[in-house]
């Protein structure tokens, strides 16, 4: 245990694979959801590591919940039997922890969502998807953040604090929640606000999925859907430098309703720098703000244009290609400074080859506005000083040898962490971070394992990098 990480664990350690007395045949029997075993049909893409990464775990079974009540029987099968259990919804954890070596809760089934136009409340079942909830959300012209990925679950992505294009304008995803059930060690069902199990709803705003219990229903708080404008500009490496600077500039001075990703990526022998926006006004105002940037270089391209809130997050919507990766996050309170991004984009242009085409990269994500108007300690999500979230990747393909690509990115870390705050962001989780108690939860850490002692004194929710472990 290092100094940065003082609080003991919680409970025992995650167990390494189910008890041998393990009964499946009565978890089946009692369930309404199917119960696949390795083998079976489903069973894969029901467990399978959205990160290839982990593409050798494999859970002992997953059940296919059918609703609430499965849900509860399979936490006190679990409990009763010694075998591990972890919730999986989108299925999208960086690490993997949406798979263990004993029974996987596949969510998915848990898809209802309602809409109350009324008060702008949004209730949603465990298992959405973010692509779900944009569509329902949309006949309502209503607006969450809700990150860039219509694959990721919902619960995990506001669980672990949430980071959307809107974020700097309405705040993370977590600071829009306003209640949440969850199905706990006991096998009972709490209501999570701010008068009920206050201690769980802190927790669950930037806690972590999977910590205190499994999420079977979130609210939300919408706000109306405002017109809405994108960018899109990339630039050739020899002008890296400039835009680098430049951009990360426009970023800190940047209103509220615009939020930019800045970004550089070595892919296939070639170094390619872009900034990706949103702006909640026209494309007017959007352009004259990118001035600075167009001033550093003429981009390659340039595509700045008016358009529909709806039809704009469909514009932002990213999802990482597949293969295998790892990433390193840092938060910053101000732009890198040029001799350290020279030295990223040295270290950059020496990645090893992959045959993955994301290749490896940098990114910085605007923060600040709304997000830094929260109190650090009225949340579980403590990172409310920074104005930038640093995120560093490689990648490569199955088969290939990762351990030159994490070496570099280790190397590129050693370049960037220097001139960053601390800390990390959950939810781009890394298993290589040593110190993850203050990296990813800082002062709030023993609050946490407090909480976690409280509702799950056995451990029973536990996993790689779980609160108390």
């Amino acid at each position: 245990m290092t100094p940065a990480d003082p609080v003991p664990p919680a409970g025992p350690a995650p167990s390494a694979g189910p008890a041998p007395s393990a009964d499946w045949a009565l978890l089946d029997k009692h369930t309404t959801g199917p119960l696949l075993r390795p083998g079976d049909g489903g069973f894969r893409d029901s467990s399978a590591a959205f990160n290839e990464r982990w593409a050798h775990r494999a859970p002992a079974a997953v059940l296919r919940a059918a609703d609430a009540a499965d849900v509860l029987r399979a936490v006190d099968w679990a409990r009763d039997h010694g075998v591990p259990i972890v919730p999986r919804g989108g299925g999208h954890s960086y690490a993997g922890h949406c798979v263990n070596s004993g029974l996987v809760v596949d969510l998915r089934a848990l898809d209802a969502i309602a809409v109350d136009p009324a008060t702008a409340r949004v209730a949603v079942g465990g298992g959405v998807l973010t692509g779900a909830l944009y569509a329902a959300l949309r006949p309502y012209g209503l607006a969450l953040p809700l990150g860039n990925g219509a694959g990721v679950g919902i619960a995990g992505l506001a669980l672990g604090g949430g980071s959307a294009a809107t974020s700097r304008r309405f705040g993370l995803t977590a600071d829009t929640l306003r209640s949440t059930t969850l199905a706990t060690a006991a096998g009972t069902v709490l209501t999570c606000d701010a008068e009920q199990n206050a201690d769980l709803y802190w927790a669950c705003r930037g806690g972590g999925g999977g910590n205190f219990g499994i999420n079977l229903e979130l609210t939300f708080q919408a706000v109306a859907a405002p017109a809405a404008s994108t960018c899109v500009l990339l630039w050739e490496g020899a002008r890296a430098l400039e835009v680098l600077c430049a951009v990360q500039q426009l970023m800190l001075t940047a209103p509220e309703e615009t939020s930019l990703r800045l970004g550089v990526a070595r892919t296939g022998g070639r170094t390619l720098v872009s900034t990706v926006g949103l702006h909640l006004g026209p494309a007017a105002e959007l352009r004259e703000l990118l001035a600075p940037a167009f001033a550093a270089g003429a981009p390659l391209r340039a595509e700045i244009a008016d358009r529909d809130f709806w039809d704009a997050m469909d514009h932002l919507q990213h999802e990482t290609s597949g293969g295998a990766f790892a990433v390193r996050t840092h938060f910053a309170a101000r732009p890198l400074p040029p001799e350290a991004l020279a030295a990223a984009l040295a270290h950059l242009a020496a990645a090893p080859p992959s045959g993955n085409s994301d290749g490896c990269g940098l990114a910085l994500f605007g923060w600040g506005g709304a997000i830094n108007r929260v109190d650090p300690a009225a949340t579980a999500f403590v990172h409310r000083d920074a104005q930038y979230l640093v995120s560093l990747d490689t990648s490569w393909l199955p088969g290939e040898d990762p351990a030159p690509h994490l070496a570099h990115l280790a190397g590129l870390d050693h370049l960037i962490a220097p001139h960053a705050t601390g800390g990390a962001y959950l939810n781009f989780t890394d298993p290589d971070l040593r110190s993850w108690r203050s990296a990813y939860y800082g002062a709030n850490y023993p609050r946490l394992v407090a909480t976690k002692r409280r509702h799950d004194p056995d451990g029973l929710f536990a996993f790689p990098q779980s609160i108390g472990s």
